[in-house]
């Protein structure tokens, strides 16, 4: 069985978890040595872009560069809180909109400007997305269908993102009981989910205190969801579990993501110097030396067409 690697980058502004930054986008000028060490290995990855990357002028000539090489894919990524059009929404609280809070009328339009300015910029179709801060509903779905999308990749197995609410209060997704494998999740939309298992591991990085001692047992213990991304504790060894785990699987895939802003430092909560950024990379570099062993890199429209039998059109 040919087996694919699938690395999916947030490409947003810079710390937008932080509620009170602004919108900037220093960070566009960091993501070309993360190409270069996906080039490097033979990897392509899949800028899943927002409104305020795709109005950055470097960003654009340098993704149209490489788009121009057949070296990445750009998709579409959408913050409902700033693409345009504004609508005022009823705020409880000071989370980040979901665009599932919005009226249909008003979700359409967010989705047509965001595929119109990609799709202009870029001069391609945009086939890939994923939603901003992971939601999805049937609404949603059935307007990526209606602009050409043919995959998303915004579920996450075993996470229930209800004690996450949008701005109104609305609970978030829950995919807990979502498979971990491709699937038609609407009509011609192939759902391609995030790379997360089960698995029983003791990570010494993320011990500093008997509190975290005493978490980690009980994580071994019990079992804990463990995603294909990095954090701030750059646990090697959890991630390597994970592949390992997907390897013995019967499962053609592995899914990689990470946001654009921890590429540069103090753009995040978690890589603030350059020092950490430097660390961060290290491990990324671990991590796509053992997958390449197994693994061939492809973007997630490449994917799609591969697995075109899967029961869709």
């Amino acid at each position: 069985m040919d087996k694919y690697f699938l690395i999916t980058i947030d490409t947003e502004g810079d710390n937008q978890w932080d509620l009170s930054n602004g919108i900037s986008t220093e960070n566009a000028r960091y993501l070309p040595r993360f190409q270069d060490l996906c080039e490097k290995y033979g990897f392509k990855p899949v800028w899943l872009t927002n409104y305020e990357m795709a109005k950055d002028l470097f960003y654009v000539e340098y993704m149209r560069d490489r788009l121009a090489q057949d070296a990445c894919e750009v998709g579409m990524h959408l913050h409902a809180w700033y693409s345009p059009p504004e609508y005022p929404l009823k705020k409880i609280n000071q989370e980040r909109d979901y665009l599932i809070e919005y009226p249909p009328e008003i979700m359409e339009e967010k989705i047509k400007v965001m595929t119109d300015l990609l799709e202009g910029t870029f001069q391609r179709k945009i086939v890939s997305h994923r939603s901003g801060r992971w939601v999805l509903n049937d609404t949603y779905l059935a307007l990526l269908q209606k602009y050409g999308y043919l995959v998303d990749c915004s579920v996450t197995p075993h996470v229930n993102w209800a004690n996450s609410p949008g701005c109104t209060g609305l609970p978030g997704s829950d995919y807990s009981a979502e498979p971990e494998q491709p699937y038609y999740i609407y009509e011609n939309v192939l759902e391609v989910p995030m790379s997360i298992r089960k698995i029983r591991c003791f990570q010494k990085k993320r011990v500093f205190s008997l509190h975290d001692f005493l978490r980690e047992c009980r994580d071994y213990l019990k079992g804990k969801e463990q995603w294909l991304r990095p954090d701030k504790f750059l646990s090697e060894k959890g991630m390597l579990r994970l592949i390992e785990t997907v390897g013995r699987q019967d499962t053609d895939y592995l899914m990689f993501m990470l946001h654009s802003s921890e590429m540069m430092p103090g753009g995040n909560t978690s890589f603030t110097t350059e020092q950490r950024v430097d660390e961060l990379f290290g491990c990324i570099e671990l991590l796509f030396s053992v997958i390449s062993q197994n693994y061939r890199g492809v973007t997630l429209k490449q994917y799609r067409e591969f697995t075109a039998t899967l029961g869709g059109t």
